[in-house]
C-alpha cells in the first residue's frame, strides 16, 4: 500500500500551555488552550496520531542527541556490545544496546534507557557526552509527557488528574535511540506496521524521514520537521476509552541512508489491572469491548512477538487478543 504524499498529520501547538508559569496548568492563552484540546481530542478519535510543536523540549538539545546517536551507532559492533542488557537485571525491558534478532522483520539497533534514578541504565562511555545528554532528553520528555497526558485526561472528560492518579508510577516509562539500516533492492521494512502497547509515544528524528501512518486505509507520512514531535496513542488508551480513543497503527520505512529517531515510552505500571473505564461502558450504557488484564502480561507478550517471531503475521498478538 502506498503512502499519501500531500496529507498531513494534525499539528498542536502547545506553548499556550507553558506560557505564565510554565508549568503546563492551562493559565496561558486560552484560546490557544482551547484550540489545541479541540485538535488532540478529534485526531485522538480518528487516528490517533499528533505532531507537537513549542512543547518545551529544546530544540538543540534534539539536534544534539540524534548527532550522539549517530556517532554512537557509528562505532564497531564490539564496541556498542559493552553496552549489552545485563543478565538478571530487574528493568522492566532489557536496558542497554540490542539489535533486532536476524529472524525478525525489523531491521534497526537500539539503546534502551529508563529513568535515570532507577539504576537500570548501561550508558555507553563512548561519545563522552551521550550520557548527559540522554538523561537530559528523558527528564525533558517525560515533563511533555505528562503535560499531554493531562490534555488527554480533558479531551477523555475524565474526572481532574484522573491520570495522573490512575497512572502515577513512572518506573515503567522508557526511551530508545534507535537506528534503521538503509534499504536494499531487495526490501525496505524498518519497523513492520503496529500499533504500541503503552499510553503515550513521542518521537522525534533526523531528516531521513520513514514513519507513516494509517489514516482511512493509507499511509501517510509523518515527515521530519526540526523542533517537532510526533504524538502517537497506545493500546492502553483504546482500551481505557473502550475504542473511542484510537491507537495509532504505524509503521516505519527504511530509505537509502541510516535513519536515527529517538522514541519515549509513557508507559503504565506493569501491575496495574487494564480494563474499559466506566466512563466509556455502563455510565453511558454500553458493554466493554475488551476483557480485563494485567499490563506486565500483555508487555511479556509483545516482547515475545520480538524475541521469538511467529511464522504466521496472524499469529502476532496485539491488543484484540483480549477483545471480547
Amino acid at each position: 500500500m502506498a503512502s499519501e504524499p500531500n496529507v498531513t498529520i494534525p499539528v498542536v501547538d502547545l506553548s499556550p500551555f507553558l506560557q505564565g508559569d510554565g508549568d503546563g496548568d492551562g493559565d496561558g492563552d486560552r484560546d490557544g488552550i482551547n484550540l489545541a484540546k479541540e485538535t488532540i481530542g478529534q485526531a485522538c478519535k480518528t487516528h490517533g496520531f499528533f505532531r507537537i510543536v513549542n512543547h518545551g523540549v529544546p530544540t538543540e538539545l534534539m539536534v544534539r542527541a540524534l548527532n550522539l546517536s549517530k556517532a554512537f551507532f557509528s562505532l564497531p559492533d564490539e564496541e556498542k556490545l559493552k553496552s549489552k542488557p545485563i543478565p538478571g537485571s530487574k528493568a522492566p525491558l532489557p536496558a542497554g544496546y540490542c539489535k533486532q534478532p536476524e529472524n525478525s522483520a525489523d531491521k534497526n539497533e537500539y539503546l534502551m534507557v529508563f529513568s535515570p534514578e532507577l539504576g537500570f541504565n548501561l550508558y555507553p562511555n563512548d561519545p563522552a557526552e551521550f550520557r548527559a545528554t540522554l538523561e537530559e532528553c528523558y527528564h525533558a520528555l517525560s515533563k511533555t509527557a505528562i503535560l499531554v497526558q493531562d490534555i488527554l485526561n480533558e479531551c477523555m472528560a475524565l474526572p481532574p488528574n484522573f491520570f495522573r492518579e490512575y497512572n502515577a508510577n513512572r518506573s515503567f516509562d522508557m526511551m530508545m535511540a534507535l537506528r534503521y539500516y538503509p534499504e536494499t533492492e531487495a526490501e525496505n521494512n524498518g519497523l513492520s506496521e503496529h500499533q504500541d502497547g503503552n499510553c503515550l509515544t513521542f518521537v522525534f528524528q533526523d531528516e531521513v524521514g520513514g514513519l507513516e501512518v494509517l489514516k482511512d486505509g493509507k499511509w501517510v507520512s509523518a515527515d521530519p520537521s526540526e523542533g517537532s514531535i510526533i504524538v502517537n496513542l497506545g493500546d492502553i488508551i483504546q482500551v481505557l476509552s473502550n475504542n473511542k480513543f484510537q491507537s495509532a497503527m504505524h509503521r516505519v520505512t527504511r530509505k537509502k541512508a541510516y535513519r536515527h529517531s529517538f522514541a519515549f515510552f509513557f508507559n503504565i505500571d506493569g501491575e496495574k489491572w487494564i480494563e474499559p473505564l466506566p466512563q466509556f461502558t455502563s455510565e453511558i450504557g454500553e458493554a466493554p469491548c475488551y476483557r480485563g488484564f494485567m499490563y506486565n502480561e500483555y508487555m511479556q507478550l509483545r516482547m515475545r512477538n520480538k524475541t521469538h517471531p511467529p511464522s504466521r503475521p496472524e499469529d502476532v498478538v496485539h491488543i484484540s487478543y483480549y477483545a471480547i
